[in-house]
């Protein structure tokens, strides 16, 4: 949970320090990630309907996404401010957003992982796979989810603090007995982090073996190859996001808890979960590029559906501000505009094209 108030045998870090982190932190990433996320659900929506690409899931995990995303001018409004004047119930609506986004995060990307190497290991029962069942899974994991990260908002509230100014990192804590505190502690270890994290580095690691197995069809290799690449990319997103926040979150019941009172070893453990959170929320802006750089299909698919009659009519002003009339002169920016975008892709995956069988854009 967010910082709340501190010992009264040792002060905690400075306020100051708290707000210019979070306010500097989502101020960063909420364009990033609005931007990201919308022309991935944009994309994901409309042009990629692979069943075995576990799309649905990565639909879910942008909504997630988007979702917290949406909140944080409001944590900017606040940080900045010192001061929240748009009711209690928003401040721990938004305060719910964040952990909605982590745990229902941790779910998608590891139902990413899974399905994509199933698939691969299993591709006859991929066939047999329905959209429906991707459906019922992910609507599973929102009840669950849902549910689980309840009781967060009740133990923290502005009313706790006599202060309905005060949200977020500033919001009361609310006492708990050591046993339910290490009950709170073990089951968001080991269900929100540990079990997943299990799952994920084992379908690393089983991947990794597969790739290694003989000589299989170019096409397996390559199918494969792009799986290897989404796994990976999960791994990433988990390990730089979610870990620290895992790892420090015993560590700071046990501060709360003043089982911890040593001063040094307290500000440490506070001063980490200012900044595990906001690697938390750094998500928003890493998921993204699982889709765009991490699968060929999604970058081949906004290539494809892109208006290059839109991008022609943009680029082809002429310094008067007029725009080309001539029909040859159009048909000429148009195939240059998409020289460019094709370029764009190559330099950053051309191998990805030749496993596709396209040619490089330069080779014309």
């Amino acid at each position: 949970m967010e910082d709340g108030h501190s010992s009264e045998n040792c002060s905690d870090p400075p306020v100051g320090f708290h707000a210019s982190m979070y306010a500097a932190t989502y101020t960063i990433i909420f364009i990033p990630g609005l931007v990201g996320n919308g022309v991935a659900l944009w994309v994901l929506c409309h042009f990629i309907k692979k069943k075995s690409k576990a799309v649905v899931f990565m639909v879910n995990l942008a909504v997630a996404d988007l979702a917290h995303v949406c909140s944080l001018p409001l944590r900017m409004y606040y940080y900045i401010n010192r001061s929240w004047p748009f009711g209690s119930f928003l401040c721990q609506f938004c305060f719910y957003l964040k952990y909605l986004n982590m745990y229902a995060s941790i779910c998608f990307l590891t139902c990413i992982s899974i399905q994509r190497y199933l698939f691969l290991r299993h591709p006859f029962k991929a066939k047999d796979w329905k959209c429906r069942y991707d459906v019922a899974v992910s609507a599973a994991i929102w009840t669950v989810v849902g549910a689980a990260c309840l009781p967060l908002p009740i133990l923290r509230s502005p009313s706790l603090t006599n202060n309905t100014d005060t949200c977020f990192a500033d919001l009361g804590v609310r006492q708990l007995t050591m046993g339910a505190s290490i009950m709170m502690v073990i089951v968001a270890e080991l269900s929100g982090f540990l079990v997943p994290l299990a799952i994920i580095l084992s379908c690393t690691w089983r991947m990794r073996q597969s790739l290694k197995e003989g000589h299989p069809p170019l096409q397996e290799t390559n199918e494969k190859h792009k799986a290897w690449r989404m796994i990976l990319g999960c791994v990433a997103v988990f390990l730089i996001c979610f870990t620290p926040y895992h790892v420090n979150f015993p560590l700071f019941m046990m501060v709360k808890l003043e089982a911890i009172r040593a001063c040094s070893v307290r500000h440490g453990v506070l001063y980490f979960h200012s900044v595990s959170l906001c690697l938390a929320s750094l998500n928003c802006c890493l998921d993204p590029i699982i889709y765009y750089f991490m699968t060929s299909e999604f970058q081949q698919k906004l290539l494809q559906n892109c208006s290059f009659a839109s991008c022609s009519r943009f680029m082809s002003l002429d310094s008067s501000g007029t725009t080309i009339s001539s029909a040859e002169e159009k048909s000429e920016a148009d195939k240059r505009n998409k020289n460019i975008l094709m370029t764009y892709f190559w330099i950053r995956g051309p191998r990805r094209f030749k496993d596709d069988g396209m040619e490089s854009p330069l080779s014309s």
